[in-house]
């Protein structure tokens, strides 16, 4: 699954590539692929992509429709991809998604395998504060160390696991966490309310560190 590196990088590129184009229409193009009954996709047809960003392993695509703001939020889980579509095929393989914009370009959000668990959430409003989103911890990137020893305090668990927990810290995956569990010397296996000061300044340190680092490859 892409972890917050991967999804930071494809944002900006997204961002960059996307942002301020005319929503021409979207359509979810499998039953699976919509998330939410409200609001209407069709809101957005004729309004601008403002911009492309990120919460935790999650892809925001900001509109600026009137009379509230409504945002496309993207799970890519383990198979999917959200890339600029070229050929605009009718079936594409794999298609769960499409966006079409008003200069002839488009987005196609695609799933690998059989198990569709990707999809698209149209959240109106503040999306932080809805599905799927309002439930995630703090950002593994930019987390301080008194705000990481709050919540290793707040969810007693095997570290490995509380790295990937998507409630506790956003945007970490296996991946990264076996890399920053190295980095920090501390065993994947350890008690998250066990761990001291020195040892929570280390695992701050090496998330940073490593988080950066793959972000820098991805760019």
């Amino acid at each position: 699954m892409p972890e917050l590196p991967e999804l930071a990088a494809h944002a900006e590129r997204l961002d960059r590539d996307f942002a301020g184009s005319t929503i021409a229409s979207f359509r979810a193009l499998r039953f699976t692929a919509l998330k939410t009954a409200s609001p209407d996709p069709a809101l957005t047809h004729g309004h601008h992509l403002t911009g492309v960003g990120r919460r935790g392993k999650h892809l925001l695509l900001f509109t600026d429709t009137a009379a509230a703001p409504i945002t496309y939020v993207v799970h890519l889980m383990q198979g999917g991809r959200l890339r600029p579509d070229v050929g605009q095929s009718p079936k594409p393989r794999g298609g769960i998604a499409r966006w079409k914009f008003d200069d002839g370009r488009a987005l196609l959000l695609t799933e690998a395998g059989t198990e569709h668990r990707a999809g698209v959430w149209v959240v109106e409003g503040d999306p932080l504060r809805a599905a799927p989103l309002a439930g995630l911890g703090p950002e593994a990137d930019t987390i301080d160390v008194a705000t990481l020893a709050a919540a290793l305090a707040a969810h007693p668990m095997r570290l490995h696991g509380f790295l990937r927990d998507q409630r506790a810290l956003a945007g970490v995956g296996r991946r990264l966490a076996n890399e920053v569990c190295h980095r920090a010397r501390l065993s994947p296996f350890a008690t998250t309310a066990k761990l001291d000061a020195d040892q929570t300044e280390r695992l701050t340190s090496a998330l940073h560190a490593v988080i950066a680092e793959s972000l820098a490859e991805e760019r």
